[in-house]
């Protein structure tokens, strides 16, 4: 507060008022001092009387969706081992709009908490600007950068992209379509796919894309779209989740369609029912336990002080063949 006063040209007391009591701050001056909280990244507490050097005990934990079992499942081994710790989980659903989380995050740290978890790299400036003055421990998790806030737990999409590529063409397919879902990390996948299998293959591959998250109806559309509009008679579909694959699969029985005999279906993230679909499906595989557990760890080997031997943390992905592909 001293800082935004004396950026704003006032006094703190007056910084304090025109937080708590804004009518009784001229308009001028609170247009300087909202400019100079906006750009030093200061968020209010909003925690009555708490001082700087308490502990909350809150954690916060931002995620795209909280239904989707990829992410809930993270975030449930996460909760586990916080809360083994004494510590509770504030958590929230930000959907995939850069807006919508630099609001959310400007919410929970009104609440100081100790530490925040946000899922991916890909942040507002101004997001990153309040997250930095925080001055707490910042973990993003589901991907790696190597430039992150504080520290990263994921693995790259990109690879993962290019490793379904590289096993479609190893099995055979020299024909080739993507189904994705419209955020942005399902997109790289697609992208990165989409690039080394036409140049191992020597084969456009055609793309059916959604703006909206995965779903078993936009699965079964992207189907139809790709054999109807794209033109696409048999290969291998690269899903950007195993909800569209699994979309697919109903689509491809519907049509009369055998899997893998007239197409193959590959999916991505291995849920729970992945493994009994007819056919099973084949899938890139990301341990979600393993990522939620290791970014707790992370947060609390900074409540330890301890020295952090590396910030970005690669957990990898994997393979899993079955019979869809």
């Amino acid at each position: 507060m001293q800082t935004v006063g004396r950026m704003a040209g006032v006094s703190q007391v007056t910084v304090s008022r025109a937080l708590s009591e804004p009518s009784k701050v001229s308009a001028a001056t609170l247009r300087r001092i909202h400019e100079a909280i906006r750009v030093t990244g200061f968020v209010p507490n909003a925690l009555a009387g708490a001082l700087a050097s308490q502990r909350s005990m809150l954690v916060s934990a931002l995620v795209p969706s909280i239904s989707n079992i990829v992410y809930a499942s993270m975030i449930a081994s996460f909760n586990e081992r916080m809360r083994a710790r004494g510590y509770q989980i504030l958590l929230s659903e930000t959907g995939f709009d850069p807006g919508d989380e630099e609001a959310f995050i400007a919410t929970h740290l009104s609440r100081r908490p100790d530490a925040v978890l946000l899922t991916g790299i890909h942040h507002s400036a101004q997001a990153r600007r309040m997250l930095l003055a925080a001055g707490i421990p910042v973990v993003e998790v589901w991907d790696i950068s190597t430039t992150p806030i504080d520290i990263c737990v994921g693995f790259s999409h990109v690879e993962a992209g290019r490793a379904a590529a590289d096993f479609a063409v190893e099995a055979g397919y020299r024909r080739a379509a993507c189904v994705s879902a419209g955020d942005e990390r399902a997109r790289r996948r697609q992208q990165a796919f989409s690039e080394r299998f036409e140049e191992r293959s020597g084969h456009v591959v055609s793309a059916a894309a959604f703006n909206e998250p995965a779903s078993l109806a936009n699965g079964r559309s992207g189907l139809s779209r790709l054999l109807e509009e794209e033109g696409f008679e048999g290969g291998v579909v690269f899903c950007s989740s195993d909800l569209l694959a699994h979309g697919v699969l109903i689509e491809a029985h519907a049509r009369g369609l055998s899997v893998p005999g007239d197409i193959g279906v590959i999916g991505f993230g291995d849920q729970d029912y992945a493994a009994h679909v007819d056919p099973d499906l084949t899938t890139v595989r990301v341990d979600r336990e393993a990522l939620g557990a290791a970014a707790a760890e992370a947060i609390l080997s900074r409540f330890r002080g301890e020295e952090q031997p590396e910030n970005v943390i690669n957990i990898g992905f994997k393979i899993i063949r079955r019979r869809s592909a």
